[in-house]
């Protein structure tokens, strides 16, 4: 059965909302198909999906993943401590929030007029212990105190591009300090062919954790078309199983590399430095067509 004829009717009168920001120009468009759900866009990129009757749902592919990692990042509906570094329209954050509750929560978006739209227009539960602060995603980690966090999540874009500052093993030792011993990091990644960015990342985090997984669309992995992968990181062993059995169970099936596999999937790269590091290379046009 399709949808009522008067859901239908909201979603026609909403209107997509347009507004510049410190990062672009961004907008918020209806979802035809969800009430009140939204997709978030920066100059003209989506960067986010968020459904404010149904803060469990995740639309985006790479975001459903990192939903796996937070499922599985301590028991099930447990409240952990959680720093995301990178805000968009706080999908994340609603989603732990919800599946979590009282969790705690740090958000860490440089672009001050993005969050300052997000919270107008997308209004946070205001029982959800997430605090939003405006600053450069490093600069935010390093005020958490150390060993607090359950989780650390880096979905940081500019311009489509990781910054360089977030990419090196300088970086990753300040997510170690914010980390507790048992904690995990997660990182939204984006390349294409020939994955030189990708496999110097998992080279990076291999010199800074012990433990390491891989979720991409087998057509990323295999160099055949840019696209997102989510690194998944622990000094402790990391639910392996269940991480693959979730990702080949979503709607576009992902696949779990690790151990040997994904060593030798670096093909020798090296770790990056501060003093060596760029941004992830630019989408081609097509991606977002």
């Amino acid at each position: 059965m399709g949808r009522s004829r008067n859901a239908r009717r909201r979603s026609a009168a909403a209107e997509a909302v347009v507004e510049a920001v410190d990062g672009g120009l961004a907008q918020l468009v209806p979802d035809p198909d969800r009430d009140r759900a939204w997709t978030l866009l920066i100059d003209g990129a989506p960067q986010s999906h968020v459904d404010l009757d149904d803060p469990a749902y995740l639309s985006f592919e790479y975001q459903r993943r990192l939903g796996h990692v937070i499922d599985l990042v301590a028991p099930a509906g447990k409240p952990v401590h959680a720093v995301h570094l990178g805000g968009g329209a706080l999908t994340l954050a609603r989603y732990l929030a919800a599946t979590r509750p009282r969790s705690t929560q740090q958000v860490v978006e440089r672009d001050a007029g993005l969050v300052q739209l997000v919270r107008r227009e997308l209004p946070l539960d205001p029982n959800a212990r997430i605090r939003v602060r405006s600053a450069d995603a490093r600069e935010g980690l390093a005020k958490v105190p150390d060993g607090w966090a359950d989780l650390v999540v880096a979905d940081v874009f500019s311009d489509a591009r990781t910054p360089a500052h977030l990419t090196s093993v300088e970086f990753l030792d300040e997510v170690r300090r914010a980390l507790k011993p048992s904690g995990v990091y997660a990182a939204n990644l984006a390349d294409g062919p020939p994955l030189a960015h990708l496999r110097g990342q998992i080279a990076t985090a291999a010199a800074r954790f012990g433990e390491l997984a891989l979720i991409a669309d087998a057509a990323v992995l295999r160099g055949k078309r840019f696209g997102n992968a989510v690194l998944v990181a622990s000094g402790l062993p990391l639910p392996l199983a269940e991480l693959t059995r979730r990702a080949a169970s979503d709607p576009h099936p992902g696949r779990v590399e690790h151990g040997r596999r994904l060593a030798d999937f670096t093909g020798g790269a090296l770790p990056v430095t501060d003093e060596a590091a760029v941004a992830s290379p630019a989408p081609p046009p097509s991606v977002f067509r």
